[in-house]
């Protein structure tokens, strides 16, 4: 859970779901680039020794 440090909610995990519109025949795909992106965000490499953060993708036809 979130907590307040001095009266300011400091973020402590963030989730992330990507929603793509993709067939089930790209999920072999979908879930191998799932595994690896992370290490490739600047986003994540920087925030993740401070913050939990995690992802899950979800096909939409």
């Amino acid at each position: 859970m979130d907590k307040e440090e001095d009266g300011v909610i400091v973020i402590r995990r963030i989730h992330v779901t990507y929603r793509l519109k993709a067939g089930e025949d790209v999920r072999e795909t979908v879930e191998r680039v799932h595994r690896v992106h992370a290490n490739r965000c600047p986003v994540y490499r920087t925030m993740k020794d401070s913050i939990e953060i995690t992802t899950e993708y979800v096909l939409e036809p």
